[in-house]
């Protein structure tokens, strides 16, 4: 079934059983980052072991932070594994190497914050990635960083990585940043908060220009700060803002922050992830558990659970655990079709189109402009590859409509995946139709969750 370079799924009837959690990726890579910025020793309990946080790793080794992977010991034969359950993070407080090239991959959840660090972190440091992190965008961030006394430099087009950073000082209370094409450069701002107070000497207020997109990422980002003993202000309608803005997004960092260690911290079941196995329960009967999460998730995406409700979901929460049962998609039943807004959850809302293909009809998702920008151009990713299974697909800018695929015109598709590891992952739920589906380069997904296959077919029959 399996080969080198693709993988051959279904036809699927039913899908049952348990599947336990890797790390939440967005958790995983801020918290690293936060011990690396703590004074004191912190244990990281639970970090996901993929590509991603594999490259933040190696960024803070180079940079001379303390890191030990902790290994996982079998109770019944005292021996140890190969996987690390645990990173030991020791530091001072700050980056003790001030010179390093620094290659993130394609990890947005590293290149951005490291960027914001690293501006002034009184060192000379090259920041790049794979090709196509040197086609997502950082200029938004570099302006905002730039405004307040950071030299950063373009090695490649303007506005993109690779990038080269100067020993700087910060300066200025106040920084603007857009917020329409990635959360990612305010949670890179927040996280650099405490080392620009700290050579401004005062206080730093971040405005938010215009719409910001992806909210609920702020949210973790602002609660493991607070854990690192960080506390960010959330201010409203204060008389200095600019008519342009918008007053009720903006954040306040006080002057003598500084982040210290927690001591010990568990990383959350990644919410994302946890979409596909949900999904699964929705359509392969179930029940599907899924363990590492729950409705108290500080992730954004655990709210795709509403979704799955519209969609005839029956949904049941416990400590630590979601359950999900629904129909048998495979037998003809149909989901419930809709239009709605996945602003707040555009990971998981990958997962949703590929539903659509089972709805009793046309989807509607929108407000999705951000997969544009992500490992690849994902609205145009899924319209061409849901073609290839027989869907009828119409996109825009920022949204797309999936129409259902009428049983009789299902075709065999062989999927492009575009090293998006949730392309692979999201078109495994298309197993569930009459025909085969084949899934290329299978290997993407450890990006973020390098047995995903092997679990998906432990779960599916």
């Amino acid at each position: 079934m399996t080969v080198s370079d693709a993988l051959t799924l279904g036809p699927s009837r039913v899908a049952r059983g348990t599947i336990h959690l890797p790390g939440s990726k967005s958790i995983s890579n801020r918290v690293l980052l936060l011990s690396a910025l703590a004074q004191g020793t912190t244990v990281v309990e639970g970090v996901l072991q993929s590509d991603d946080t594999r490259v933040m790793l190696a960024a803070l080794e180079k940079l001379g932070v303390g890191v030990q992977a902790g290994m996982h010991t079998d109770p019944h034969t005292d021996t140890h594994d190969a996987t690390p359950h645990s990173v030991t993070i020791s530091s001072d407080g700050y980056f003790p190497n001030k010179e390093a090239e620094l290659f993130l991959g394609n990890a947005g959840t590293a290149i951005r914050p490291l960027t914001a660090a690293l501006a002034f972190a009184g060192g000379v440091y090259q920041l790049s990635g794979v090709a196509r992190m040197h086609e997502r965008p950082i200029g938004d961030l570099v302006d905002a960083l730039r405004a307040i006394g950071a030299q950063i430099d373009y090695l490649g087009n303007t506005g993109y990585p690779p990038l080269a950073i100067s020993a700087s000082t910060a300066h200025g209370a106040h920084v603007r940043v857009k917020g329409s094409v990635s959360s990612q450069f305010l949670t890179a701002l927040l996280m650099a908060a405490p080392l620009i107070t700290t050579q401004s000497q005062q206080s730093l207020t971040i405005e938010v220009v215009g719409e910001l997109i992806s909210k609920p990422y702020i949210d973790i980002t602002i609660n493991l700060m607070a854990k690192f003993g960080v506390h960010v202000s959330r201010l409203e309608g204060d008389k200095h803002f600019d008519k342009h803005f918008d007053k009720h997004l903006a954040f306040r960092i006080e002057q003598g922050a500084a982040y210290s260690s927690p001591g010990r911290i568990a990383v959350e079941g990644d919410a994302s992830s946890a979409s596909y196995f949900l999904a699964l329960g929705l359509i392969g009967h179930g029940p599907i558990e899924v363990q590492g999460i729950d409705e108290h998730s500080i992730q954004g995406d655990v709210r795709f659970v509403d979704t799955l409700k519209h969609l005839g979901a029956v949904v049941s929460f416990s400590s630590q655990n979601i359950s999900v049962t629904g129909c048998s998609v495979a037998q003809g039943d149909r989901l419930k079709a809709f239009d709605a807004d996945f602003n707040l959850i555009p990971d998981a809302a990958m997962t949703a189109a590929v539903l659509a293909i089972y709805a009793d009809g046309p989807c509607r998702l929108r407000n999705i402009g951000s997969w544009r920008v992500k490992e690849t151009d994902r609205i145009h990713a899924m319209v061409t590859e849901l073609r290839k299974l027989g869907a009828q697909v119409e996109s825009g800018d920022d949204w797309i409509t999936v129409h259902p695929i009428a049983p009789e015109d299902w075709r065999h598709a062989s999927i492009h995946t575009y090293d998006d590891h949730r392309m692979a992952m999201c078109f495994s739920l298309a197993t569930f139709g009459p025909v085969p589906v084949t899934i290329e380069d299978p290997q993407c997904v450890a990006k973020t969750f390098p047995d995903y296959f092997a679990q998906f077919q432990r779960l599916v029959s």
